[in-house]
């Protein structure tokens, strides 16, 4: 909390610094303005000294611009708060100049130095010390200048009421920048709420998104599971038909006369077979019973391994696949599941070494158990994954596919799979040389 705190003060005084430096800078050429058209005021009330008036109010607006000037340069920016207290006393010491070379306490130029005082407190964004700190140099100013007349003090209560005037204003100027500056803290404290409330909507939203995902990815495995379960009882019964009248040529004289013909219904039970085994396998990879428990059916992995490869043999095509696996592949968890993780591996696999148009196209597949675990790597000879989007691969709707080639929540569904299995999905990878997925089940008690 106090570190949150600390952090918010110091993003506050650095956007509190850059609001300064444009105040101070705007509030410059506004005060250069108002000094040059104070010679509208040296007319009416001393005309005599119009002249010489002219002559400090232009020196004074010179003095005021070369200090503006500098607040472009690193290190007005760094003391933007001492350059403007700086130039903000030359008008004050311009107006009490004219005040002792006048009339004294008599002169009605007081009063623009308690407007200058308002002006300060209610426009500029100093701090409250900063403002008394300019009040009473006001009022030094003001004393001296009466103090240090010709003629002394003619007045005496006239010249304290009007000093006891401008230390008020003095006093009333630092308390109103006093909550002024509270008010700026808890507005900037609001933004900075709003703006961590809006992050925390911004990543609900992406979770919405990926959720939102994840069930369009469980609606289609649930109506490829509907349909395949459809098909496999539809399609089992002219399957049989057919291989049993298959079994009954091949008993044929006449059949086992022609190697030829006998080689042809040979391929069409060969064929048949291969029917039967697609579609048990997408029963098995997007089917399950309701109340069937998920995690928790024992399965070979070489199965599950044999029936990914099946269902991904369009994007596999041209692709040699080799595996290397002990003799016991026996584990837990959701063979659905990680045939779906399986097929998503090597169909980027694929996809990625025909896009790069890669020279004898090859996954690899090696497991090997350790600490009751079987640990899994899939291991392609394709182009890599660029060091930037290596740890990007899981994210959500991230993908380097082009529009329209993917939704980019494969990897990141498998991960969560594995991840439900109480394992870990990560990917190696040797730009323009290799790709590789690493995963681990568990081994059946």
């Amino acid at each position: 909390m106090t570190a949150s705190l600390a952090g918010l003060h110091s993003n506050y005084r650095e956007e509190l610094r850059d609001f300064r430096l444009l105040c101070s800078k705007a509030g410059g050429l506004t005060v250069i303005v108002l000094v040059l058209m104070g010679v509208a005021l040296d007319y009416v009330v001393y005309p005599d000294e119009q002249k010489r008036f002219a002559i400090v109010r232009v020196l004074t607006s010179a003095a005021i611009g070369l200090a503006l000037l500098s607040l472009y340069t690193e290190m007005g920016k760094r003391q933007v708060q001492v350059i403007t207290f700086i130039w903000l006393l030359l008008p004050q010491a311009m107006i009490s100049w004219m005040i002792y070379v006048t009339q004294g306490e008599a002169s009605l130029f007081y009063a623009g130095l308690m407007l200058t005082i308002f002006a300060v407190g209610i426009l500029f964004p100093s701090g409250y010390w900063q403002t008394l700190a300019f009040g009473l140099a006001t009022v030094a100013l003001y004393y001296v200048a009466c103090a240090a007349h010709p003629d002394g003090i003619q007045d005496p209560s006239k010249f304290q009421f009007q000093l006891i005037l401008i230390f008020f204003c003095a006093l009333a100027s630092s308390i109103y920048t006093f909550f002024n500056e509270k008010g700026r803290f808890q507005l900037f404290r609001l933004k900075d709420e709003l703006a961590q409330k809006n992050d925390q909507l911004a990543r609900t939203n992406d979770s919405l998104a990926q959720i939102k995902g994840q069930l369009l990815q469980q609606e289609k495995m649930a109506a490829i599971g509907t349909l395949s379960a459809g098909l496999l009882h539809e399609v089992n019964n002219p399957v049989n038909f057919c291989l049993m009248a298959i079994e009954i040529a091949l008993e044929e004289p006449q059949v086992k006369e022609s190697p030829s013909l006998q080689e042809c219904l040979t391929d069409v039970k060969q064929g048949m077979h291969r029917i039967q085994h697609i579609v048990s396998d997408l029963k098995t990879f997007a089917y399950r019973k309701p109340g069937a428990v998920a995690d928790d059916v024992p399965f070979l992995f070489e199965k599950a391994l044999d029936s990914s490869i099946r269902l991904s043999a369009h994007e596999l095509r041209g692709v040699k696949v080799t595996r290397e696996l002990p003799g016991d592949t026996l584990v837990l968890g959701d063979e659905a599941a990680i045939i779906g993780v399986l097929i998503n591996l090597f169909s980027n696999a694929a996809l990625a070494m025909h896009k790069a148009a890669t020279v004898s196209p090859q996954v690899h597949v090696t497991a090997q158990w350790r600490d009751d675990r079987l640990h899994v790597n899939v291991r392609d000879n394709g182009p890599g994954i660029a060091p930037e989007n290596l740890a990007r691969v899981f994210e959500p709707f991230f993908t380097t596919r082009e529009v329209g080639q993917g939704l980019g929540l494969g990897l990141s569904i498998s991960y969560a799979v594995v991840e439900r299995h109480g394992g870990t999905l990560f990917a190696e990878s040797q730009l323009g040389q290799w790709t590789a997925f690493n995963f681990d089940l568990p081994r059946v008690e």
